[in-house]
């Protein structure tokens, strides 16, 4: 069986070097033989795994990509990008599309079952999560990846925190100020 990796991260923060993080961690798995890679369709993360995956495939013609929806209106050509950098019907080419069997799982749970799927699915998890974030259904399903025993290449760095740096006193006097 072919090596699968997927990817999970937060919706809406990236650092300005991500691009290059995400170039280096899938070119070590496809140096290491993965040809097949999935990805959710909800946010920053997501497109640019998308995006560098697909530029893999000008020297590596065999890379298959699957992006996984969670609700068919992900697919409509008029459906317009939102603020989370949500992937329009275009932005699918190239790409399989897949949906897993959530149809009866409620509208708020149904990307956390659909990261669960992709999980279950692949051998390697390349994520942007912030360890330390309280609530996120990115760190969760990382943790879900962590109790499968899946292989973890967790692209966030402490100095991407907003608040890298600061002391307790700077943190309390800018949460003051905004």
């Amino acid at each position: 069986m072919s090596k699968r990796t997927t990817f999970i991260g937060h919706r809406d923060f990236l650092p300005r070097d991500i691009e290059q993080r995400l170039k280096k961690a899938i070119k070590k798995e496809i140096d290491s033989g993965c040809r097949f890679f999935t990805m959710g369709a909800h946010g920053k993360f997501d497109s640019e795994a998308f995006y560098v995956c697909k530029s893999f495939r000008k020297d590596y013609k065999d890379i298959e990509i699957e992006v996984a929806i969670t609700s068919f209106n992900q697919i409509k050509p008029d459906v317009e990008e939102d603020e989370f950098g949500k992937f329009v019907y275009e932005k699918f080419e190239g790409a399989k599309t897949t949906m897993y069997d959530i149809e009866e799982v409620h509208f708020k749970k149904k990307i956390t079952e659909s990261n669960k799927q992709m999980i279950d699915g692949c051998d390697t998890l390349i994520c942007f999560v912030r360890p330390k974030q309280y609530r996120s259904g990115a760190k969760t399903a990382m943790n879900y990846a962590k109790r499968k025993g899946l292989r973890i290449i967790n692209l966030y760095k402490p100095e991407d925190d907003p608040f890298y740096g600061m002391t307790e006193e700077e943190k309390q006097n800018y949460f003051k100020k905004n």
